[in-house]
């Protein structure tokens, strides 16, 4: 059976690209794919990382996800919302584009190491660690921007304004750590960049990395294996012969769905220390000469003032935006894919 004889198919085009050509597509429909989805996310995405920021803090600045929503928007209004977006659009185009190219080149490299021809389907272990290895190349492109964007996401609640020169024009409305108006000038990415370059060096950049090449292998593998589950699933309901290629809008959108939720919550704690090493200076600075934390010193930290559930801060609404969020991604991806791959 073929995919275009479902009235709810994705539309088919000649298969088998060229090798450039698919890399092309990938990096393209990824990028596209990465930029939509984080647009829709990015106000949950700051309540998380705001939310992580504030395990290691002796009073809390916000009760939960909603209270921090709420402060948000009427402290600092729509654009507050959006805090720092460009560097998390720079970073799921980055992501998605990465892990979407690594992911379809590790699966062939996967099929030549066994000998096998490049249509073959593989197994889904097989199919997790091609994901794996796909997240951990793109965790090395992650950990910059990322860095970028969450010293912005917590600019407007750190004690003191970040030590960079920027003009006067750029001064805005902020908060001081217990939310009260005040007025400090607030850098923007590429001055919050160069800030930790002159200040830590090249390497200063790569702060948590540790924490986020665990989060993006084990996320990786647990993404598409699980996409590819759910969705060859739902496919063999309508058909033994079909494959994945065969994939329909909406099942593409329903696993997309249950494969963010599965990432976010299986990595999460990861994802919280590392968001916590990149805000330490910023919300609790130590000095110059004090050691730069670690990843399992903050890890031990977090443990000591909350427990588990300090690990899990932010949990809730990060798995909550993620299913939405996720299903974009896979609709875009596979639409795109189908109709121009």
């Amino acid at each position: 059976m073929e995919a275009a004889s479902d009235p709810l198919s994705w539309d088919s085009m000649p298969s088998m690209p060229s090798p450039a050509m698919r890399a092309v597509n990938d990096i393209t429909f990824g990028s596209i794919a990465g930029m939509v989805s984080k647009v829709f996310e990015h106000p949950f995405d700051l309540t998380k990382v705001r939310l992580q920021s504030q395990v290691l803090d002796t009073t809390a600045r916000f009760n939960g996800p909603i209270d921090c929503l709420v402060k948000t928007w009427k402290n600092e209004g729509f654009r507050g919302l959006y805090r720092g977006l460009p560097a998390p659009i720079v970073a799921a185009m980055l992501e998605n584009a990465s892990l979407f190219m690594s992911y379809s080149e590790l699966q062939n490299v996967i099929r030549r190491v066994n000998s096998q021809p490049l249509s073959h389907d593989l197994s889904l272990p097989q199919l997790a660690l091609a994901g794996a290895g796909a997240g951990a190349i793109t965790s090395f492109l992650l950990t910059p921007v990322e860095l970028v964007k969450c010293k912005m996401q917590v600019q407007m609640i750190a004690p003191k304004s970040l030590l960079v020169s920027i003009p006067e024009s750029t001064a805005a409305a902020t908060l001081d750590s217990t939310l009260g108006p005040i007025s400090r000038p607030l850098p923007g990415p590429i001055a919050v960049f160069m800030s930790v370059i002159r200040t830590e060096g090249l390497r200063g950049l790569w702060l948590g990395q540790t924490g986020t090449l665990i989060r993006e292998c084990g996320g990786g593998a647990a993404w598409f294996a699980t996409k590819e589950f759910v969705g060859t699933t739902l496919i063999k309901r309508r058909g033994s012969e079909l494959t994945r290629k065969d994939i329909v809008p909406w099942e593409s959108a329903l696993s997309g769905a249950c494969a963010g939720g599965v990432f976010n919550f299986s990595m999460f704690p990861a994802d919280s220390i590392k968001s916590t090493m990149q805000t330490e200076e910023d919300l609790r600075p130590r000095g110059s000469n004090a050691p730069k934390p670690t990843f399992l010193g903050t890890a031990k930290a977090m443990y000591r003032a909350q427990g588990v559930k300090g690990l899990y801060a932010g949990c809730g609404i990060t798995v909550a935006r993620s299913i939405p969020s996720s299903a974009i991604i896979f609709l875009i991806y596979d639409g795109l894919s189908s109709r121009f791959g």
